[in-house]
């Protein structure tokens, strides 16, 4: 760290600006604006300071390490180097902060790039290296920050006080706070200026607060890239206080997740149900009646095949408020970045999602539907049956060499997909590892030409060290 990032308060407070020129009057309004005393030292003034009336003392001369006495910070913003060396050298030796305008050697201080919503202050420095940058950042900034920032840290200012005797602990507050600003209803009324009517909204949030429950937001993580989250599902989980999530959800997405929220793991793979539904549905209730904001984070979709909908049933049955954030499923996700269309005109008019899971009653799905060709098939969880899978779909009419994939860990880093046909479904399925997608149709073979995604993307499937394993015909 080449500085130290601090906000100074001059209300008051003796400071020198030696210049008198353009530069200098930029300095002169940001440290007239902070409320400093100022002196400025200069023969010659430009016009424009005229503006500042009598705001500052000006001594028509040239600069000597006496006007040094009884001031507290120091600025050179002169076009002589030899005088902005001497004030640097002066007030250094006097060990007074002093900043020399584009010259960060001879600065103790370096004035940021600020974007003002007072009383929020937001600054931008490269520490000189990169101004041009500094510059673009803070335009994206003003472009993000809403001007009525400010006035909600005045509104907030005026509340707090309620805030802390009504709610005694800190946790508490911030959840308030969270919600309050997070809010639909509150941004409508500052955005219309009403501020009494937002300090209104905000005192009746503080009275119900005593006694409000918590809320559920159900969202879904997608398939793994956490550049496939969607905005309103990071901004969730970077706002809520407990996250309850699955095996299915990527390392690098809980990375994202803030860091004092509490973490639990609901997840449940094929074979190792390690939290009961019944216990996932328990937990969910009792973090929300504890008053908190909570996330239930699935992988994909949380209403494809994740008991979305029934988690939820619980919850409305228990007067828990709650939300959903769509994600991209991972019929959706693992399918694109395979190289592989769900649809194409020449090859499927439609596509099938199902679960390879069995129902409650062990009834069997339509086979005779599922097999229809110009169709793509699209399975979850279907590793273990892939056997069943396999002979079912060729029982029923749908050829051994229809192509397929099964897809690992789709859309991550370690993604590998393996292809071959129908008649090798079982063969492939032992050599996967879960999470998988299996896909069935003639779109597969598409992906020879539309790999863009891992080793077989960059390398056009030449390279043996590919991801991809393809098994010839054992038909």
């Amino acid at each position: 760290m080449d500085y130290l990032p601090m906000f100074a308060r001059l209300e008051g407070r003796p400071v020198l600006l030696v210049g008198g020129g353009e530069v200098a009057l930029r300095k002169a309004r940001l440290l007239l604006a902070a409320g400093a005393k100022l002196t400025l030292v200069s023969p010659e003034l430009d016009p424009a300071f005229h503006e500042f009336g009598d705001r500052f003392t000006h001594l028509a001369e040239r600069f000597t390490p006496d006007h040094l006495a009884g001031q507290q910070l120091v600025v050179a913003a002169t076009d002589s180097l030899e005088v902005n060396a001497l004030v640097y050298q002066s007030a250094d030796a006097l060990g007074l902060f002093v900043n020399v305008v584009d010259d960060p050697q001879r600065s103790s201080f370096i004035f940021p790039s600020i974007i003002d919503r007072s009383p929020i202050m937001v600054a931008v420095s490269s520490g000189g290296k990169a101004p041009v940058l500094v510059r673009l950042l803070r335009e994206r900034l003003e472009s993000l920050l809403p001007r009525h920032l400010g006035g909600l840290a005045e509104l907030s200012g005026r509340v707090r006080g309620k805030a802390k005797q009504l709610l005694a602990s800190i946790s508490d507050r911030r959840r308030f706070w969270e919600r309050a600003f997070a809010s639909n209803s509150l941004a409508s009324l500052i955005e219309k200026q009403d501020w009494q009517g937002a300090e209104r909204w905000l005192n009746e949030g503080l009275d119900k607060a005593q006694t409000e429950v918590g809320e559920v937001v159900l969202v879904g993580a997608g398939p793994g890239d956490p550049g496939l989250l969607t905005l309103k599902a990071l901004q969730q989980i970077q706002q809520a206080e407990v996250v309850l999530y699955d095996q299915l959800v990527s390392p690098e997405i809980l990375d994202l997740v803030r860091r004092d929220a509490t973490l639990v793991s609901v997840g449940k793979k094929a074979g190792a149900h390690s939290v009961p539904q019944e216990e996932t549905n328990r937990l969910l209730v009792e973090y929300a009646r504890a008053g908190n904001r909570v996330v239930r984070l699935k992988g994909g979709d949380p209403f494809m095949f994740g008991r979305g909908g029934e988690e939820l049933e619980v919850l409305a049955a228990e007067g828990i408020p709650f939300s959903v954030v769509p994600g991209i499923t991972a019929a959706a996700g693992a399918t694109a970045y395979a190289g592989i269309p769900l649809t194409h005109r020449d090859h499927a008019q439609s596509a099938v999602f199902i679960t390879g899971h069995c129902q409650g009653d062990g009834k069997e799905p339509d086979w005779q539907q599922l097999a229809v060709t110009n169709q793509t098939l699209v399975i979850y969880m279907g590793l273990m049956r892939s056997e069943h899978i396999q002979q079912q779909l060729v029982s029923h009419g749908r050829s051994r060499a229809t192509p397929i994939a099964i897809i690992e860990r789709g859309t991550q880093a370690s993604q590998r997909v393996l292809t071959g046909t129908l008649g090798e479904l079982a063969t492939l399925a032992a050599q996967a590892a879960s999470p998988s997608l299996i896909v069935i149709g003639e779109v597969v073979a598409l992906r020879e030409q539309l790999a863009w995604f891992g080793e077989q993307g960059r390398e056009q499937a030449a390279d043996a060290g590919s991801t991809d394993l393809k098994l010839v015909s054992l038909a």
